[in-house]
């Protein structure tokens, strides 16, 4: 729990710097939930990466071309704000995860990033900004 610094409750405006303090809370709450869940940024990507069975099932369901799990579908609902945004929401290990699986799908399975972007940016409009970000780090 935070409090109230001691430099603050000496001050003659208690009412103002306690409203100043809970704003600032406030903020940091409401900034901390503008994240993507970081609840699968301790996953295997290498071994999910190598293994054409489970890639394929991410992909599929990305695509809309077969069932999903729960991490495909958390992908599939993240993906067009991550791609208009830059990953923006994003934790840093989820922007490195995301930069070298998109690298991987580049280098690896060029047509299954053609086809997943074709359906999630159909006119290009965020293509350099997104390859902009992969080039980035």
């Amino acid at each position: 729990m935070l409090g109230i610094p001691s430099w603050a409750s000496e001050m003659e405006n208690k009412p103002l710097v306690v409203a100043l303090w809970c704003l600032l809370t406030l903020v940091s709450v409401v900034l901390t939930a503008e994240r993507y869940s970081a609840r699968y940024d301790k996953i295997d990507l290498d071994a999910i990466l190598t293994n054409d069975r489970a890639l394929g099932a991410i992909i599929r369901c990305i695509l809309e071309k077969g069932p999903c799990s729960p991490e495909g579908k958390d992908i599939k609902t993240d993906l067009p704000d991550a791609l208009r945004t830059q990953c923006a929401k994003c934790t840093d290990t989820q922007k490195r995860m995301i930069r070298k699986s998109s690298r991987y799908l580049l280098t690896n399975r060029p047509e299954d990033w053609k086809a997943i972007t074709r359906k999630y940016d159909p006119d290009g409009r965020f293509r350099d900004s997104y390859l902009s970000f992969l080039n980035s780090e």
